[in-house]
Order: structure tokens, then C-alpha cells, then sequence
């Protein structure tokens, strides 16, 4: 199926057109994993786990959320520093 007819399919709401799409070959740009080991203090572990049991989530979840956050941050504040 062409893009336009794709296009027009989803702008019409004719159907779902999930059905349309090969989607045993899709990735996800940027979000491949890749493993990698870190070694925190027993208090820093005892305390993501608190945080993480508090909040209903894995110490992993919490690692991962805090990261992208403070990278996020990190990459809005260089940013914003260059256009100042």
C-alpha cells in the first residue's frame, strides 16, 4: 500500500490500519538496550529500594526514570545556555 492511500485509509477512519502495517519489523529508534553494570553503596541500594517500593515499582524503573530525567534536564540546560 502507497503512503497516500495510507494516509487517506487513516483520514477517513475507513478501518484500522494497523492491519495494513508489517509490524514484525519495526524498532525503535534510540531505545536498543545494551547492558551495562554499576556498583552503588548498600545505603544508595537500601534507599532505591525504599523508593521504589513506595512508589510500586522495580529499583531498575527507578534507575532508569531518574536518569533520563536528570539527562533530559541536562540536555534542556545546554541547550538553553547556547541561545542565551
Amino acid at each position: 500500500m502507497k503512503a497516500k492511500s495510507l494516509d487517506k485509509k487513516f483520514d477517513d477512519n475507513q478501518s484500522d490500519i494497523v492491519d495494513e502495517l508489517d509490524l514484525s519489523t519495526i524498532k525503535r529508534p534510540n531505545l536498543t538496550q545494551k547492558r551495562v553494570n554499576v556498583d552503588f553503596p548498600t545505603w544508595m541500594i537500601e534507599s532505591l529500594d525504599k523508593e521504589a517500593s513506595r512508589l510500586g515499582v522495580t529499583r531498575q524503573s527507578i534507575i532508569k526514570v531518574w536518569l533520563a530525567e536528570r539527562l533530559e534536564q541536562s540536555t534542556f540546560n545546554k541547550s538553553r545556555n547556547r541561545t542565551q
